[in-house]
């Protein structure tokens, strides 16, 4: 028998990879989508199935983590053995913008559905997205029993999921877990989150068709893998005998300068002339140093991030390199050839 698994944020960069990975194991998959008046699934259209065949590889539901009688409904009608929380407001920046929205999907909403699980009777493994951001300014490598000291509205929306979790599983015997994902990216990134940003710049100026690229601090540092590994690990969070949190992540670290010479090395071309710094993108409050010890994931999952910085970076200029009809090589002979950031 196969199994189901309920995503929800399904049409983000990590539920479409993990879509992917349980598809490809067989699974029946449902996923949790926000109603819009334009279509918003881009990431997940090859594994749309007509929903009139017989056995469609995925299905979407229209729902909410606002809404907490939808999930109970979904949950009794689909009856998944797997439930992936991966819906949140997740930028860091647009928490301090819209903290309330924030705190009542990444923080309530997790309790919503932890309640939703819990009333239904349904007999399911549940995953919560956490978050490095949740150590704050706590000294790295972070580990599963480094202090938590949130910096953001996000932040603490996730800590507080986090805990909520915890108390599920040892008031009520929930098998539900958190994952301490250090930051994870992709070419399906969003277009504002900085390491996206910068990729999706650089092959705009090269193309000709933008001038600047307007970033706030450089010496943050992040410890930066790929969504796909990352994918894999959730999945495997959930295939233990018991369950227990876990932090997930590469084990090193690199300023966000430091991406900038990765990305813009990989054309050959200087950064700096064309960044420009804008306080605006400053943080109230900043976090300045994240990197992972995920020797408990690699001891107790078997998992370990198989993608190296390197191959992340160019992974994402070159998908966003032809995004403007671009090759890397095309790219790197406008950069020898002289043509400036303008297209000149």
């Amino acid at each position: 028998m196969s199994k189901t698994a309920l995503i929800t944020g399904i049409t983000g960069q990590d539920g479409s990879y993990l879509a992917e990975l349980l598809v490809a194991k067989g699974y029946e998959v449902h996923g949790l989508i926000r109603r819009a008046s334009s279509f918003n699934t881009g990431r997940i259209d090859h594994l749309y199935d007509d929903p009139h065949s017989a056995t469609p590889r995925m299905r979407l539901h229209y729902g909410d983590l606002t809404d907490g009688s939808q999930l109970a409904r979904l949950i009794r009608t689909t009856e998944p053995d797997e439930i992936y929380n991966l819906a949140a407001q997740s930028h860091v920046g647009v928490s301090f913008q819209q903290p309330e929205y924030t705190a009542n999907v990444g923080g309530l909403g997790v309790i919503r559905l932890l309640e939703a699980v819990r009333e239904s009777g349904t007999e399911t493994r549940l995953y919560q997205a956490g978050t490095s951001e949740m150590f704050g300014d706590a000294p790295p490598p972070q580990s599963e029993l480094s202090p938590f000291r949130p910096r953001s509205p996000y932040a603490a929306a996730k800590l507080y999921a986090y805990w909520v979790v915890r108390n599920y599983r040892e008031a009520y015997g929930t098998f539900a877990v958190t994952g301490i994902l250090f930051n994870h990216e992709s070419p399906r990134r969003g277009p504002t989150f900085v390491t996206r940003k910068i990729t999706r710049a650089l092959a705009r100026i090269v193309a000709g068709t933008q001038e600047k690229l307007f970033l706030g601090n450089l010496e943050a540092k992040r410890d930066w893998g790929h969504a796909r590994d990352y994918a894999e690990a959730m999945w495997k969070m959930l295939q233990q005998d018991a369950p227990a949190d876990y932090v997930i992540g590469t084990g090193e670290s690199r300023s966000v300068r430091e991406f900038l010479d990765a990305a813009f090395g990989a054309v050959g071309m200087p950064w700096y002339p064309v960044v420009e710094i804008d306080e605006n993108y400053y943080r109230p409050t900043e976090v300045e140093h994240l990197e992972a010890d995920p020797s408990l994931a690699r001891t107790e999952l078997g998992w370990t991030a198989q993608i190296s910085f390197d191959e992340l970076v160019h992974e994402m200029v070159e998908a966003d390199l032809a995004g403007v009809g671009l090759t890397l090589d095309g790219a790197r002979e406008r950069v020898s050839a002289g043509i400036s950031p303008a297209g000149g």
